[in-house]
């Protein structure tokens, strides 16, 4: 997450901005900031270095995110970069921005359910709500979605199917 402006240098701040416009491969209007999968961006010894965190282990975008990433920031001239994965604690759903999960339901994801970890991964009793027209009435049709951080949903009242951006 990015801290205030005032206490970041000119260069971190530049690769903040530039980070705004690196998308994810399978859902191309979240930035990667957006996810919050950027753990943190530092300056050490001159080398700009970048914390990462796959959305699960095994994610097959990563290694393009990782290379998508590194090509903005050195065509935005911010050499020598370093990235780092990683993998504890694991990525969550929580780290999403809410304009993230506006732009999924804008885009006809619905975004995870606003829980908290254990509790989203534990309760079968979430409301997914129907990013089309806004109805509570909802059935869970698969847990396996267009990937494999979705789950398939179908609305009982526009009928349509969607995809759920399941909660980790």
């Amino acid at each position: 997450m990015m801290t205030e402006a005032s206490s970041i240098s000119p260069r971190i701040e530049k690769a903040y901005l530039v980070l705004q416009n690196v998308f994810d491969p399978e859902i191309p209007v979240l930035s990667v900031l957006d996810l919050g999968i950027i753990r943190s961006v530092s300056e050490n010894a001159g080398i700009l270095e970048l914390d990462i965190s796959p959305t699960y282990s095994g994610c097959p975008a990563m290694r393009v995110i990782e290379m998508s990433v590194r090509l903005a920031l050195e065509e935005a001239g911010l050499s020598p970069i370093k990235i780092n994965t990683v993998i504890h604690p694991p990525w969550t759903t929580d780290w999403m921005t809410e304009e993230g999960k506006e732009k999924l339901r804008s885009y006809g994801i619905a975004p995870p359910v606003n829980m908290k970890r254990i509790k989203g991964m534990m309760d079968d009793s979430k409301m997914v709500c129907c990013p089309r027209c806004g109805s509570k009435s909802t059935v869970c049709v698969s847990e396996f979605g267009s990937t494999a951080c979705k789950a398939f949903y179908k609305c009982n009242d526009c009928l349509e199917p969607f995809d759920y951006f399941k909660c980790h």
